[in-house]
């Protein structure tokens, strides 16, 4: 696994150490060179020196402190503070300002973008939904051949996306008629219906992952996260004699989104008790068997275990997670061989990089607050209640709800970066305006 690249000067350390460091530093003679990445550090209380390496795969000392409990020592920030004073020496700086990061927006295209979304949503929807298979149906069953599963997913989708009720909404699929996209404009139950069946459960899953593929492409990092939705069900009814208030029953989110773009790559929902990291690996191969090139993944403290790091080495990606406040970078059996001592061995070279290195962890780390803007559109944009009734139907709603925001996202690149997705091949191209094109009388 590559960790941020050379080991560089450590960081990361507590109050105590640091000063301790910052003392022996100041001492003249008490820090030596005596190599590219080598240095000699003399003892506070006796005559003895240690020897710091910062060449490996991660900086190490040979005193009783690092060796033993796996922690930053006040030699290794000798060092670093050796390596300031030199660096600061070299170039004449005294000062540094930290420069603020500014987020600019291409104001042009999100204009474009936000002006065309009502109409490109439903190109976008019509074209990726004609890829879904028609089930197999037994040609002696009695009965009017049903309604194309392109057709129920569109409604269900465009209903979704409108937030309009079951009837409201039936006009937006005559209008669909009229322009093509739907076979017939058909009853407002359609979307309902289409939402309560659980074979549909996997193929909203694969769409929503089709859908992301195209902006998947041009990412670098990624970030899982959870977070809830409320249903209209309740989970028990109290009569007022007993004083106590009805409940919702949530939903719980896990997905998986781009960071730049911020599209959600794989969605998976459990009830409100389900943890994060178990939905980690599958969301992670999920989105990997599906041909997303994972580099950096960026997860918060719930993320952090062995097996995350054994999987980020299998797959091939950087994992960057902070570590409890209770961890030690310790191998919890000494005797462990095979996976087991890799594993071990992964867990604590992430451990020294996150400890010596806090300020290049950080920077990357930053990164993950990007799933939490992704939510706060979600449930702007489409609510964060749930109207279906049934468990089925609640966990497709919400699977409807990520597929009708990632099309938003898609419509946006299309407009800011020139992103054509594979799924709009097929569509002329006079009927998608860009920015910068001369528009119509």
């Amino acid at each position: 696994m590559r960790f941020g690249g050379e080991v560089s000067v450590p960081r990361g350390f507590d109050g105590d150490r640091l000063e301790k460091g910052r003392r022996i530093a100041d001492v003249p003679g008490a820090v030596e060179r005596v190599g590219d990445d080598l240095f000699i550090v003399k003892s506070q209380s006796g005559p003895g020196a240690y020897k710091v390496a910062l060449g490996g795969a991660a900086p190490e000392c040979n005193c009783g402190d690092f060796v033993e409990r796996h922690l930053p020592c006040k030699h290794l920030a000798s060092v670093r503070f050796y390596l300031e004073k030199q660096t600061s020496l070299t170039s004449g700086e005294t000062t540094s300002e930290r420069v603020p990061i500014l987020y600019q927006q291409a104001w042009a295209a999100y204009d474009k973008a936000q002006t065309e979304e009502l109409r490109l949503f439903d190109v976008l929807l019509c074209n990726l939904v004609s890829g879904v298979p028609e089930p197999l149906r037994d040609l002696h069953k009695a009965g009017r051949p049903p309604l194309p599963i392109s057709d129920q997913l569109f409604c269900a989708v465009q209903k979704v996306y409108s937030q309009l009720s079951c009837r409201r909404a039936r006009g937006l699929f005559g209008f669909a008629k009229e322009r093509g996209q739907l076979s017939k404009a058909p009853h407002y139950t359609v979307s309902s219906e289409v939402l309560s069946r659980p074979d549909i459960t996997p193929i909203l899953h694969d769409l929503i992952t089709r859908s992301a593929l195209p902006l998947a492409a041009i990412e670098v990092g990624f970030a899982p996260d959870s977070t809830g939705f409320r249903t209209t069900s309740f989970s028990a009814w109290l009569g007022e004699k007993h004083g106590e208030r009805r409940e919702n029953v949530w939903l719980k989110a896990h997905a998986l989104v781009g960071v730049g773009t911020h599209i959600i790559v794989r969605l998976a929902v459990t009830d409100k008790d389900g943890g994060d990291n178990p939905q980690f690996e599958p969301l992670i191969r999920a989105a990997a068997s599906a041909g997303v090139k994972l580099q950096e993944v960026y997860a918060d403290k719930a993320y952090s275990a062995r097996s995350s790091y054994a999987l980020a080495e299998e797959i091939g990606f950087d994992l960057y997670v902070p570590f409890k406040s209770n961890a030690t970078g310790r191998t919890v059996n000494r005797r462990a061989v095979g996976n087991g001592k890799a594993r071990a061995q992964l867990w604590r070279k992430a451990f020294l990089f996150f400890q010596m290195h806090r300020d290049e962890f950080e920077a990357k780390y930053h990164r993950r607050s990007n799933v939490e803007s992704v939510f706060s559109a979600v449930k702007r944009k489409f609510g964060e209640t749930l109207r279906s009734r049934t468990p089925t139907s609640q966990v497709n709603e919400l699977l409807a709800k990520a597929l009708a925001y990632n099309l938003t996202v898609v419509i946006h690149e299309m407009f800011e970066h020139g992103i054509i997705p594979d799924f709009l091949r097929n569509q002329p191209m006079g009927a998608i305006p860009f920015v910068g094109e001369p528009e119509g009388p």
